[in-house]
């Protein structure tokens, strides 16, 4: 497989094989793997500013009882995170949209914005996100929640989007889903009926869960046009075989 044909891969919350989820650590981590992107969470703060954190309670990593979108963004920028035993002396902090965003484009590496719930609570702080952007080629909006994609597609029609295929998803009607240009999938996806659900749709497909092992890496659908994954260097690795 040629450089030219290999399919982008996007590291995962960073390289969170690697260093602490969704940190700015993960995500250097990232490039100097040489990921081709990365994919992170976006929750909003009670004011509506957007952090990089993906639940929408700060229980596990934070320590607390309480909702993202009950905190003030000072609150949210002066906690530690980390696991338990750990998490009393780390320097991990939860980032601003705005400082990672800046930091991408620096780089020129595309993202992967995926809209969590506590965006479904304030939907003008996304209209009001998507009015400002300016972020790397190559960059997209993912989600479960369909709603919130239909806003990206009516603010900003340019923007490539992508739902996160549950159980509910009806693949039968997948070209009703207007409002999306591609499905993210679970590897457990990676089958005939789902991947022709999409070409029949005209939608493009991405893969997470990716670790590296799977065999149709190194022979992927014409239809796939990325990878996530905790583990770029091993997908990038895998593809160059």
């Amino acid at each position: 497989m040629s450089k030219e044909s290999f399919i982008p891969v996007f590291a995962h919350r960073g390289a969170s094989a690697y260093a602490l989820e969704n940190s700015f650590k993960a995500f250097e981590k990232a490039l100097e793997l040489g990921a081709d992107g990365i994919e992170l969470d976006i929750q909003l703060s009670k004011e509506g500013i957007p952090v990089v954190y993906h639940d929408p309670q700060l229980s596990r990593l934070v320590g607390i009882n309480k909702l993202v979108n009950e905190c003030t963004i000072e609150e949210l920028l002066s906690f530690k995170l980390g696991k338990p035993w750990k998490r009393l002396f780390s320097t991990y902090k939860i980032p601003t949209f705005d400082l990672v965003l800046a930091w991408a484009n620096s780089q020129q590496l595309p993202l992967n914005i995926e809209l969590k719930s506590t965006v479904l609570d304030n939907k003008s702080a996304l209209i009001q996100i998507l009015h400002d952007l300016t972020f790397p080629v190559g960059s997209h909006f993912s989600s479960f929640h369909y709603e919130l994609l239909e806003i990206v597609k009516q603010y900003k029609p340019e923007y490539e989007t992508a739902l996160i295929a549950t159980k509910k998803l009806k693949w039968d009607l997948l070209s009703d889903y207007k409002a999306i240009d591609s499905v993210h999938m679970h590897k457990r996806y990676y089958k005939p009926r789902f991947i022709e659900a999409c070409v029949a749709s005209n939608k493009a497909c991405r893969f997470y869960a990716i670790d590296g092992n799977e065999t149709f890496l190194t022979n992927p659908h014409p239809a796939v046009i990325g990878w996530i994954t905790d583990y770029p260097d091993k997908v990038i690795a895998k593809q160059q075989r």
